[in-house]
């Protein structure tokens, strides 16, 4: 038998270039009654990184210093970026040389200065893949039947023969690469699982948390506990060891459709300062480590809120039953008491296990009518053992928030939508989230508590998992000093390691002039992503040495980690216990919540793109006024005053030639208009496809 691997591999290294099929097949003087061995075999050397197969043909692969291991992070439709293992840093490969790799998939990869300063690569082999699910939408045409995926690469990938009648036209699936070829348009899928039409956003919102290995239920031995948990109830000896505040004037403040309460606040003017009480829901008391309820809360991280659904980090036995701080209702809390100065510093902080009685469940928009002297008699009524309370809280929230900005934090606006819902679960409304002064409250004091706990932390010397936020990067600062000169702002105080004052004062500058949200959306671009950690980097967007998350037991995994520390202490565990016990686990909580965080803001945002459409669906053909949000180089976003937000491609306006500037501008070639951000404009609404949640926009002239 001929040693067919070795001919073709002979056969390429003696050439000087590289060698097409019909080239390779003569060269290596392969005969007809071979070819199909000889096929198979070139695909076995191109999988292992031996070949590789360009535009001009194959050619052999040889060792180079320049090969290196990474993971395929992330991939488009024309491009890949590989993340090298030993230097985290990012390479970017041309689509063509990616060789059909996924993301996670990690590749053998030679890297090359590219352009613009960023390493180009090639991947030599595919060396370990993983199974790759994804959701998408069904495309049937004609003899073909293929599934679009909705993220990653959007190309449309082949499904196996088995599957097509299983599924129809435009139907939302879950699917996994089966077959995998030598490049993405010959990757094979198979069909995992159908949600029903993609024109329908609750059917696409349930493939992308199952296209994330997200689920609704929980396992029966966690709801086992759950349930036996809720009938204990709370023992009286438990009540009997801690600091009782039953007679405390405490309350919770939420939206009106919140169940998951796990935060009650209190206030006390001293004569020369205040005493804040904030008191959580003391969820590690039920909660022990590696407990069922544990183990699954830890696998999802944290709560994930779309529309007006919510998949729950905890059982609603306990997110909304014995753990939630019900009105009128016997709570287990752990409760911290700051005593402020009259200029807001803090000057002690307790932190106690405590038992509490809230009085009122406060709603946002009652407590605001209270606040601007606007509410009617029965909500008067509702809040009248508080109103006190209410009026002080006010007080401290102000000054607290003038603090916060004196020191430099800056105060970035980002749109929110909230989603209005029929009886059938459709969109029907999308209108802005408000915020008045009773969410003011609520998050000056959370940050206060936050802030507290991880000086406690540090005092104490205790494994803990922070919430840090390391400053920009030199480049991103680089590319905002660009921006900021272009329009005018001075930026001398803007450079490498500056601190986030100089990027406060800048949008401060910028305040009430039409390049106010181009400066916003800068600022924030230029920003790190906060994360947790178990070391203390501090936070550079609040301006804070020392920072944490206390206050959300119930819907984040980081402030149970927290709270099963700081008890361990607080309940008198020996120091080296508590260190032995809870030092790799404070850095595998932190580094957990990080990924489970990004994973749920992912689905979040991606869901309520999905609603959004599927409200905008019932207006194509309309006209509205919006304002142009941001540019890129494939196209204008123009945000509507109800947070709707579209894309407008250029090349959809009538007789123009739009040009995009690289920055902030598209410039029409043919009349010299411009379009900016910032700029007001009036558009149509052309498409709204559910299935991605994408909606396009034409401006009008």
């Amino acid at each position: 038998m001929k040693n067919i691997q070795g001919l073709i591999m002979k056969t390429l290294l003696s050439s000087k270039h590289p060698l097409t099929m019909r080239k390779l097949i003569k060269d290596s003087g392969i005969k007809r009654k071979d070819l199909f061995e000889f096929n198979q075999t070139l695909d076995r050397l191109i999988q292992k990184g031996k070949v590789i197969k360009t535009d001009k043909g194959f050619s052999p692969v040889k060792a180079s210093k320049n090969t290196v291991v990474g993971e395929v992070i992330r991939v488009h439709e024309k491009f890949g970026f590989v993340k090298l293992i030993d230097s985290e840093k990012e390479v970017f490969v041309p689509g063509k040389y990616l060789k059909g790799a996924m993301p996670g998939d990690k590749v053998n990869v030679t890297v090359s200065p590219g352009r613009g300063g960023l390493d180009e690569g090639m991947v030599t082999a595919v060396t370990e893949r993983l199974p790759y699910v994804f959701s998408g939408t069904i495309i049937k045409a004609h003899n073909s039947c293929q599934v679009l995926a909705d993220r990653d690469f959007k190309l449309p990938i082949d499904i196996r023969k088995s599957d097509i009648k299983k599924v129809e036209n435009k139907e939302k699936v879950l699917c996994e690469i089966y077959e995998y070829g030598n490049d993405h348009f010959s990757h094979v899928a198979k069909v995992l699982k159908k949600f029903g039409s993609s024109s329908s956003a609750a059917n696409c919102c349930e493939a992308v948390l199952a296209a994330n290995s997200v689920t609704r239920d929980f396992p029966e031995e966690v709801l086992e506990q759950a349930k036996e948990i809720e009938e204990k109830g709370i023992h009286p000896k438990e009540i009997a060891v801690r600091k009782d505040l039953r007679n405390e004037t405490i309350f919770t403040i939420d939206g009106a459709d919140t169940k998951d309460i796990d935060d009650a606040v209190s206030i006390k003017k001293l004569e020369n300062g205040w005493e804040l009480g904030v008191h959580i829901a003391d969820v590690s008391y039920y909660v022990f480590k590696d407990c069922p309820i544990d183990k699954e809360a830890y696998k999802r991280g944290t709560s994930i809120y779309f529309a007006d659904s919510v998949v729950p980090m905890l059982p609603k036995e306990l997110s909304n039953g014995i753990c939630s701080l019900n009105q009128g209702e016997d709570r287990l809390a752990f409760s911290a008491k700051i005593i402020l100065d009259e200029n807001c510093n803090i000057e002690k902080y307790y932190f106690d296990k405590t038992i509490i009685r809230s009085r009122v469940k406060g709603v946002y928009s009652e407590i605001n009518q209270i606040l601007a002297h606007q509410e009617p008699p029965e909500i008067k009524e509702k809040y009248k053992c508080v109103e006190k309370e209410i009026f002080l809280m006010a007080e401290l929230a102000n000054i607290l928030n003038k603090k916060r900005i004196a020191r430099g934090a800056v105060n970035l606006e980002s749109t929110e939508s909230k989603i209005i819902l029929d009886d059938k679960g459709r969109a029907i409304d999308v209108i802005p989230r408000e915020r008045g002064i009773s969410e003011n409250i609520i998050e000056e004091f959370m940050l206060c508590a936050n802030e507290a706990a991880a000086s406690f932390a540090l005092r104490e010397e205790l494994p803990f998992v922070f919430r840090v936020h390391e400053g920009p990067s030199d480049e991103k600062i680089f590319t905002l000093k660009e921006i900021l000169n272009k329009l005018g702002i001075n930026t001398l105080e803007i450079k490498a390691d500056c601190p986030c004052s100089a990027l406060a004062a800048a949008l401060n500058k910028a305040k009430g002039t039409r390049y106010e949200k181009l400066v916003n959306n800068a600022i924030l671009r230029s920003m790190s992503k906060a994360k947790y950690s178990d070391e203390n980097l501090g936070h550079y967007g609040l301006v804070l040495k020392k920072y944490t998350h206390f206050t959300s037991p119930i819907r984040r995994y980081s402030d149970l980690a927290i709270h099963r520390i700081m008890s361990g202490y607080i309940t008198g565990m020996k120091r080296e216990n508590i260190e032995k016990k809870y030092r790799k686990f404070a850095a595998d909580a932190a580094k957990q919540a990080s990924a489970t965080e990004v994973r749920a803001m992912n689905i979040e945002r991606d869901c309520d793109d999905c609603y959004i459409a599927e409200y905008m669906k019932n207006h194509i053909g309309e006209e509205f006024d919006g304002i142009i949000s941001s540019v890129t180089n494939f196209g204008i976003y123009v945000e509507l005053p109800n947070t709707v937000e579209g894309m407008c491609r250029p090349e959809y306006i009538e007789n123009s030639s739009f040009e995009f500037d690289g920055d902030m501008s598209y410039r029409d070639i043919i009349s010299g208009k411009t379009l900016t951000v910032g700029d007001n404009v009036r558009i149509k609404v052309l498409k709204a496809d559910v299935a991605s949640g994408n909606i396009d926009f034409d401006i009008l002239f």
